[in-house]
């Protein structure tokens, strides 16, 4: 992973991002793409499904099993329009079945998966489940974070406001990857997803570095469930310092951080060393141990 230091002003584009949730004999498990090495977002990265949102995206607000002033409340942003809010439910579930073939709807599996085989056959979301009349799942997924790319840049070029979500897989669907934008895909628990970053397996975006080690505090999914509804998700926005000529990410509760009050669990700043973003105190920090 490479680290840039471009300062960009421009706005952060509003996106949604899914973290899949399974249990194990012994913890819980997170579903992780590996991103196309070509990928101009975080390339060769292991991320969790999510992406941009599109216009077409609020037009699905009548057709989701929860109104939009409901999913409004659930954000937790006053300064959001409850339209725009049904919206990123949509993208969230729009993502997420493109880049998985897990399909938040009424729907049954075999159906999701013949909708997801016919996705990459040309029609987009929009033209392939329109006119099918199905009806989109939001209460199946629980906010979990927000996070805000800083203007100055430290590992990707662009920026974006993006809110994380919670949700267990349907029973009977099994999440893939689709060749193009993803490589590889892996059920892992945020716990040996740290490992092995640590140990230089795989590469992590800081984001989600920080939100595993925030994952890794549960052992079960209706351990990040009830988490999730316990309160209103926390909003990040990492703030980079140079120092020492070393770019460091201060976040809340950090001495070099706006915000006095620490927001998540684990360690408050990453610092640039070995090619990576590492925490100072190393990977027990990261594991909660």
């Amino acid at each position: 992973m490479e680290l840039n230091t471009v300062f960009n002003e421009g706005p952060a584009a509003p996106s949604a991002t899914v973290v899949l949730l399974r249990d194990a004999p012994d913890d819980v498990e997170v579903f992780l793409l590996r991103r196309h090495g070509q990928s101009e977002v975080l390339g060769g990265a292991y991320v969790f499904p999510g992406g941009k949102v599109d216009a077409e995206d609020v037009e699905w607000a009548d057709r989701l099993d929860a109104t939009p002033r409901d999913l409004h409340a659930r954000l937790g942003e006053p300064d959001l329009a409850p339209e725009a809010a049904a919206g990123l439910f949509v993208t969230a579930i729009r993502e997420l079945f493109e880049e998985t073939g897990v399909l938040l709807a009424d729907v049954t599996p075999q159906q999701a998966s013949a909708a997801w085989a016919a996705l990459r056959t040309g029609p987009g979301f929009d033209e392939l489940l329109a006119p099918t009349g199905v009806r989109l799942s939001a209460g199946t997924l629980h906010p979990w974070s927000r996070w805000i790319t800083p203007t100055l840049s430290s590992v990707t070029r662009k920026r974006f406001d993006t809110r994380f979500f919670v949700a267990t897989v349907p029973a009977g669907q099994v999440p893939g990857h689709d060749t193009h934008e993803a490589t590889a895909s892996v059920w892992l628990s945020p716990r040996e997803a740290l490992r092995r970053y640590w140990d230089g397996q795989i590469e992590l975006a800081p984001p989600q570095i920080m939100s595993l080690a925030h994952l890794a505090r549960h052992r079960s999914a209706a351990g990040v469930l009830q988490a999730a509804r316990s309160g209103a998700p926390p909003c990040i926005r990492p703030e980079p310092r140079d120092v020492e000529g070393v770019r460091v990410l201060c976040y809340p509760g950090d001495p070099g951080h706006s915000q006095q009050r620490q927001v998540l669990p684990g360690p408050t700043r990453l610092t640039w060393r070995n090619q990576r973003f590492e925490p100072d105190a190393g990977l027990p920090i990261l594991l909660g141990d």
